[in-house]
């Protein structure tokens, strides 16, 4: 649904349309590097939703739009991913308050080269050795699985201000009744997430 810009100033200013596609990749990056953990949200059969914290594998390449997770497949999300795959994960930079929201679609793979790719020693860390020879914790581990998340759209929100000028814009707004926009407003669409997965998938 479009804001109202006549009854929504703040989203109107905050809007910067003005960046290439490219350019949008880089700035989002910039936010989930700093943060590295993100929180993912599912909805389970019952229709609630659960978030938890979980860091990204990456980003590994500089055009990616992709979030990729380590996960055990035993724990409760797979099951709700299984019941409705539409997901979202967010980040939030309590420094800068710089956010990040990705809404899209998660695919769950145990591609072994998937999990290679993306495997750190201190993954196991989640996943224990068990002591039965068969769940060691590594990353041949049967419990072990990629959760995938195929963004839609992606919106993110950089700080143009610093905390002090954030705060002295909001205030200044809230006597002069002006709208206080401290910061810049970026969208990814759909078509320009396809346009890069086009581009990296040559």
């Amino acid at each position: 649904m479009s804001a109202n810009k006549e009854l929504d100033p703040y989203t109107a200013q905050a809007e910067d349309n003005h960046h290439t596609p490219q350019e949008k990749i880089q700035g989002l990056h910039e936010i989930v590097k700093r943060v590295k953990t993100g929180l993912l949200t599912t909805r389970s059969a019952s229709g609630h939703l659960h978030s938890r914290a979980m860091a990204p594998a990456g980003p590994v390449h500089p055009d990616q739009v992709n979030l990729v997770f380590i996960a055990n497949r035993v724990s409760n999300k797979f099951e709700e991913i299984e019941n409705d795959t539409h997901v979202n994960v967010s980040f939030y930079d309590e420094s800068t308050t710089n956010w990040a929201s990705y809404a899209g679609i998660a695919k769950v793979s145990q591609d072994k080269e998937k999990i290679a790719k993306h495997w750190s020693r201190a993954t196991s860390a989640w996943f224990g050795d068990l002591k039965d020879g068969v769940h060691k914790g590594d990353q041949n581990d049967p419990r072990v699985a990629v959760i995938e998340v195929i963004p839609d759209e992606i919106r993110y929100w950089v700080a143009t201000r610093t905390k002090v000028g954030q705060a002295v814009d909001i205030a200044v707004s809230a006597v002069t009744g002006h709208t206080a926009a401290p910061g810049e407003l970026r969208t990814i669409t759909k078509a320009e997430i396809q346009l890069v997965q086009g581009l990296t998938s040559k």
